[in-house]
């Protein structure tokens, strides 16, 4: 038996209850939340504890989905990827993803996206996905090329972080591109 949510390196799973201590352990590299979306205030333990429960006593949409993404074998969290602005008249959906510091640089990111894509296109019947990555986020947009994605337009100065302004970088993939790259 195998299962479409499991890859060489990784599993994408619900979040449970005990994930919180990884999540909250990631907080504490403050340029790999900047990436993510912006700095905040520390979160205290039982902040995260809350969380955690919340989201995994969450009733699941097909289609607007937030997944941990966990080591295949030992079922840790690593990170996390979600779909949002979710188009269904359109087929369009955008994902961001994030993997803790101690995890980068070991292909989850890559493989944990093209799980996703296989669901969205092959499953939910999506044609077009679409990420917005900030310019100052080098990991990333190398990450979306290595992947097939399209860069498709820049939006100027759209955050500011760290004490400067910020681009962000939209980055595309239809359904046909990923089948040409990564099969059915």
């Amino acid at each position: 038996m195998t299962s479409a949510w499991v890859g060489e390196r990784v599993r994408l799973r619900a979040v449970e209850p005990e994930d919180w201590e990884a999540f909250h352990s990631f907080e504490e590299y403050s340029d790999d939340v900047r990436n993510g979306h912006r700095l905040h205030p520390p979160t205290s333990a039982e902040r995260a504890r809350k969380w955690a429960a919340e989201l995994a006593a969450e009733d699941p949409d097909l289609d607007e989905v937030r997944l941990a993404i966990a080591t295949r074998d030992g079922n840790a969290a690593v990170g996390m990827i979600n779909t949002h602005e979710v188009d269904r008249h359109a087929g369009t959906f955008c994902y961001g993803i994030a993997v803790g510091r101690p995890h980068h640089r070991k292909g989850y990111a890559g493989e944990a996206v093209v799980l996703l894509f296989r669901y969205m296109f092959g499953e939910r019947r999506f044609q077009k996905a679409e990420a917005w990555v900030y310019a100052s986020n080098a990991a990333s947009l190398a990450l979306h090329r290595r992947l097939g994605f399209v860069q498709e337009g820049v939006r100027r100065r759209s955050r500011f972080a760290a004490g400067r302004y910020d681009d962000e970088v939209l980055f595309g993939m239809t359904v046909e591109e990923f089948a040409a790259r990564y099969g059915d």
